[in-house]
């Protein structure tokens, strides 16, 4: 078991394209649906596994290409360092004072250190200055406790 760092940072008006952060439905539209929803479902076919948007499950940023991993570690208290790091990076930048405070950001890196060692998957988003996002996530691979199924990013 390994796990792999994710960030993202982008417009908020981005960020809110839900239909490019979850995966298509895995039956295409049945014959005869409209065009435009047959065009739709092929759109976001292809653009899911390339974009580099946040998926809204954590896990499958295991889809998403490999070059978007910002690190993989064995340790989960070395992948919760990586979250410490960015954290006090991005931080001064958080739309919200409260969220700056230290002792709340390490919470953050403790549960998250916790997650990983149990096998879980810990994923943070934070408002940056408006109207700006931060996404930051530690996916769990070979497995994945909620998607088995997933293959690892680096393995070819």
């Amino acid at each position: 078991m390994h796990h792999h760092a994710y960030l993202w940072t982008g417009p908020k008006p981005r960020f809110d394209q839900e239909a490019l952060r979850r995966p298509p439905h895995p039956e295409p539209p049945p014959p005869g649906s409209r065009p435009e929803l047959i065009q739709r479902y092929r759109e976001v076919a292809a653009e899911f596994p390339t974009s580099d948007l946040p998926p809204l499950e954590t896990a499958y940023w295991l889809v998403k290409p490999s070059s978007l991993v910002r690190g993989t570690w064995p340790d989960p208290a070395a992948a919760a360092d990586w979250l410490r790091r960015q954290l006090a990076s991005y931080a001064p930048r958080f739309g919200n004072e409260a969220q700056r405070d230290a002792g709340h950001l390490a919470r953050f890196v403790s549960s998250s250190t916790e997650r990983l060692g149990s096998g879980g998957d810990a994923s943070y988003g934070f408002y940056l200055e408006r109207p700006s996002y931060l996404s930051l996530a530690l996916v769990t691979c070979s497995p994945n406790r909620t998607r088995p199924n997933l293959p690892c990013p680096l393995v070819s």
